[in-house]
């Protein structure tokens, strides 16, 4: 069963001018200690704060499907992008569930505080054939070019483990990268373009976006945008 070929209608999502915090989870399913992080991620589906104050993406990684269990939303670009991060702190160690708040290891269980920090206007534009426009006014124009990048998210992602740390349990995933896209973007101005590509199927049809923006070559997003596509 294949997703629809287009959106319903159009959507647009705009960051205030202070910083909208980006709040990365590495997870997996092969992790026995991944479910209680994850349900805590799933509950800031109802956080007013949501889009607005903090955009969180749940990034499954691949290092533990050595254990017996194949983890289907692992991919070893997410765990790339871990030990990135891993290796601008100065350490060789990764591990799950590990949270990151705006590029740096993020230790508290609480959500994140919003952000005074300003950060410019990122907007995206999407269209119901699934194109998408990005357009950044950073809050100083001293930064010559940026990297942008879209994840489209997976919500009420269904998994019966049968082997591993989580045998026997049935897991449920919100959002969860499905995929991750990047293009440059001028500090002069000018704009990002993506396409949001169909699902293979019903069941991982993306359910909301996540944009951010980093300084071109930098792991540490300046602002960020996104919501639902319903």
């Amino acid at each position: 069963m294949s997703a629809p070929a287009t959106l319903a209608r159009d959507f647009a999502f705009e960051s205030k001018p202070t910083r909208t915090r980006l709040l990365e989870l590495f997870t997996s399913e092969g992790c026995s200690s991944c479910p209680p992080a994850e349900a805590a991620f799933s509950r800031l589906q109802r956080d007013p704060a949501l889009w607005r104050d903090f955009v969180p993406v749940a990034f499954h990684v691949d290092y533990w499907d050595s254990l017996g269990w194949r983890d289907p939303f692992a991919s070893k670009l997410w765990t790339q992008r871990q030990r990135i991060y891993a290796a601008a702190w100065n350490t060789s160690t990764v591990y799950t569930p590990g949270f990151v708040l705006d590029g740096r290891e993020w230790r508290e269980a609480s959500v994140p505080a919003s952000s005074r920090e300003a950060g410019g206007v990122l907007k995206a534009a999407i269209t119901d054939d699934r194109n998408v426009v990005v357009t950044f006014q950073p809050a100083t124009a001293l930064r010559p070019a940026f990297d942008v990048y879209m994840a489209t998210l997976g919500f009420g992602l269904e998994t019966n483990v049968r082997a591993g740390e989580n045998r026997g349990r049935k897991l449920l995933h919100d959002f969860v990268v499905l995929s991750l896209s990047t293009a440059q973007l001028a500090g002069s101005g000018g704009d990002a373009r993506f396409k949001i590509e169909p699902a293979r199927d019903a069941s991982r049809k993306p359910g909301a976006v996540a944009i951010w923006v980093t300084e071109s070559g930098s792991t540490q997003p300046i602002q960020a945008t996104g919501g639902w596509l319903h």
